[in-house]
């Protein structure tokens, strides 16, 4: 069974991240919501709470296949402020594990420059924080071992593109079904 960590924020965007941690729940990978937050209750950026799995510092950060960063504002700015978060996303990168980022959270990677010479995709206006990306305007981009979505609209492509990634399209696709999404 595949296992991601994905990390919460104060001023996520609420829909992208539990879209994300649904699919995945029903593919069969394990999941564990982590905030930064130093508290297990993360307030996104519509105001709805959500109550995380851990607190990220008291997680093993090296024992998953992925990690994910949901955007939204300001909960991309304090992913991208979080050593924990950058020092885990520069581990997985490095150690050839999926980097997934949607909406404005592939500027977390973009600007570690952890993305220069890939094609990516990012909330529109959000780009110029992608410095030497080859920037993409559609759903969701995959390259290597990083998948990037574009926005909340994009959040079941996004979903269904790391299930493909991790346990394979024909997971991917059956999740897609059970869900009645046809595209």
């Amino acid at each position: 069974m595949s296992k991601v960590i994905i990390f919460f924020a104060d001023g996520l965007e609420e829909c992208e991240a539990l879209i994300t941690v649904d699919l995945l729940r029903r593919a069969g990978v394990e999941v564990m919501i982590a905030s930064i937050m130093g508290r297990e209750e993360i307030v996104g950026a519509h105001k709805i709470a959500i109550r995380c799995d851990a607190l990220a510092e008291q997680l093993d950060l090296n024992a998953a296949d992925a990690v994910i960063l949901p955007g939204g504002l300001p909960g991309t700015e304090y992913l991208y402020e979080s050593e924990l978060v950058r020092r885990a996303v520069q581990t997985y990168a490095d150690a050839g594990k999926l980097v997934a980022a949607i909406c404005a959270a592939p500027t977390v990677p973009g600007r570690m420059g952890l993305l220069k010479g890939k094609r990516a995709t990012c909330y529109p206006g959000c780009q110029e924080n992608l410095p030497g990306a080859d920037y993409v305007d559609v759903e969701t981009v995959t390259d290597g071992n990083f998948i990037t979505g574009s926005g909340l609209g994009a959040a079941i492509p996004f979903a269904l593109a790391i299930i493909a990634y991790l346990d394979g399209q024909e997971k991917s696709d059956k999740v897609r079904k059970s869900i009645v999404y046809r595209h």
